[in-house]
């Protein structure tokens, strides 16, 4: 592996996908992830249906770069391999519920008396504490406890609704992924291992204090029930297509009503503020929804792109993958995975100018590295025989 995170050893003991994306991004980086996997079927998102070969998309998207050990943790010996691996780790990642690791034989103190300096990290739903703490989570339930799905609804008296992605699995990958370079970094320059610890319920209303909750930032002057300012979203009908347009400043608006052929909005006196045009956004919308039914996307982007306005078609997900800024960023590539055939999928995010990412590795099969692995941790070959043939451990051997 190569990239910044090179020399970097994970043992990752996380699933689905808060725990995995997290680790992925840091494999990607150039880490070694070494991913344990429950000997029965692995992670749970290896069942789920979009697949190939027997690989799930869910878990080649969340997994690449890694390699798996899979490992019975109920076992004393399985248990004592995971220590073996600790010893040479720098970071340790789970995402079971509070509790439960600690009575795996993994707590934060078992794991710092075989590496002391190790960056420990625990994933959870809603906290390690209080009335939630113990509660499954999955998705629906962040985004709900959260207000996001109030937030997405548009006011309070609104029907709340979800976001149709997994927000809060996906923010907390992210979350978790930066706060482990930080506690490496800080490791770096003290010597000093710590504990991080991330809740999606943390993550969520973290990201959404940022633009979504300005009325309950000065205390003793909330907002008692939050209004719509409008439910009109900002995407256009035309003749042909959708599409969005946004203009926030006076000069975008000035833009705007030139190129569409309105400039008498400019004195009206609903608009003549960027203020006013906030309060009366729907009836700002409506206008702007009239003028643009008149003609077809391509005219209204070309026209628009002319008047310098913000704007852009609204893709399907099967045309955004050969749109050509998608495709002059290079942000998709395609690799071959010896099971589940060509894929394509999304390159990191971030580039780096000195360390290049290597994303030649796909996602593994369940135990694909676990022979590998024993071997690096000190395990001879009748040790690993009868790890394997006790069930402690399984391996997939191929041919």
């Amino acid at each position: 592996m190569s990239g910044p995170l090179q020399g970097i050893r994970i043992v990752d003991l996380t699933q689905v996908v808060s725990g995995p994306l997290s680790t992925m991004l840091l494999a990607d980086q150039g880490a070694d992830v070494i991913k344990i996997e429950n000997t029965a079927a692995g992670d749970v998102t290896r069942q789920v249906s979009t697949r190939r070969g027997g690989m799930t998309a869910s878990f080649l998207n969340n997994n690449r770069n890694k390699r798996s050990v899979s490992l019975n943790l109920k076992d004393e010996k399985a248990l004592a391999v995971v220590h073996a691996l600790l010893k040479d780790a720098d970071v340790f990642i789970h995402n079971f519920r509070p509790g439960v690791v600690a009575r795996l034989g993994l707590g934060e103190d078992a794991v710092r008396a075989v590496r002391p300096d190790i960056v420990y990290v625990s994933i959870s739903g809603f906290g390690e504490n209080g009335p939630f703490a113990n509660k499954p989570v999955y998705d629906p339930l962040v985004q709900a406890l959260s207000g996001l799905t109030t937030i997405q609804g548009g006011s309070d008296e609104a029907r709340p609704r979800l976001v149709r992605t997994i927000v809060p699995d996906k923010l907390t990958g992210f979350t978790t992924a930066q706060a482990v370079t930080a506690a490496l970094l800080h490791r770096e320059r003290t010597g000093e291992g710590q504990h991080v610890k991330v809740s999606m319920l943390d993550s969520v209303v973290s990201f959404l204090w940022h633009s979504d909750m300005g009325g309950h930032t000065f205390v003793g002057d909330e907002i008692e029930s939050e209004k719509a300012h409008s439910f009109i979203d900002l995407i256009y009908e035309t003749t042909t297509d959708y599409i969005t347009v946004a203009v926030n400043t006076d000069k975008q608006w000035f833009a705007l009503t030139e190129a569409v052929g309105h400039p008498e909005w400019r004195d009206d006196p609903r608009f003549d503020t960027p203020e006013k045009r906030h309060e009366n956004i729907d009836a700002r919308l409506e206008l702007t929804q009239e003028v643009l039914r008149t003609n077809s996307a391509e005219y209204w982007l070309e026209h628009l792109d002319a008047h310098d306005i913000p704007c852009a078609q609204v893709l399907k997900r099967k045309e955004m993958i050969h749109h050509p800024q998608i495709e002059e960023n290079q942000m998709l590539v395609e690799l071959d995975h010896p099971v589940a055939g060509r894929l394509r999928q999304a390159r990191p995010a971030a580039q780096f100018s000195r360390t290049q990412l290597d994303l030649t590795q796909g996602a593994p099969l369940l135990g694909e590295h676990t022979e590998e692995v024993l071997r690096e941790a000190g395990y001879g070959e009748d040790d690993i025989e009868a790890l394997l043939s006790s069930g402690a451990a399984k391996a997939e051997r191929k041919g």
